[in-house]
């Protein structure tokens, strides 16, 4: 019966050292997913502050007269598309 007891004892022991190492690493996946949150948080406001500067580039290119054909068009697009965006917020107002 000694033998059993100190079976079960061993089990007992792995157990417990395996319920440890579930628990620390359940804290460290959550650490690690709020690693990540922060680092897409980041990301994404590295990509927006990107695209602005590369906004900010294509009008001083067009400001001093360096611009091509093609940013100027693009512009005029962007351009005529806020205002037709403007222009529906306008008649959704007016409509209520």
């Amino acid at each position: 019966m000694s033998h059993l007891n100190e079976h079960i004892s061993r089990v007992n022991e792995k157990l417990q050292l395996l319920l440890k190492q579930h628990h620390t690493l359940l804290k460290e996946n959550i650490r690690l997913k709020q690693d990540l949150e922060q680092i897409k948080l980041s990301e994404q406001t590295i990509k927006e502050k990107a695209a602005w500067l590369q906004q900010q580039v294509e009008i001083a290119k067009i400001s001093s007269g360096q611009a091509g054909q093609e940013v100027k068009s693009e512009l005029e697009k962007r351009v005529n598309a806020y205002i037709k965006e403007i222009d529906q917020c306008i008649a959704l107002l007016v409509n209520q």
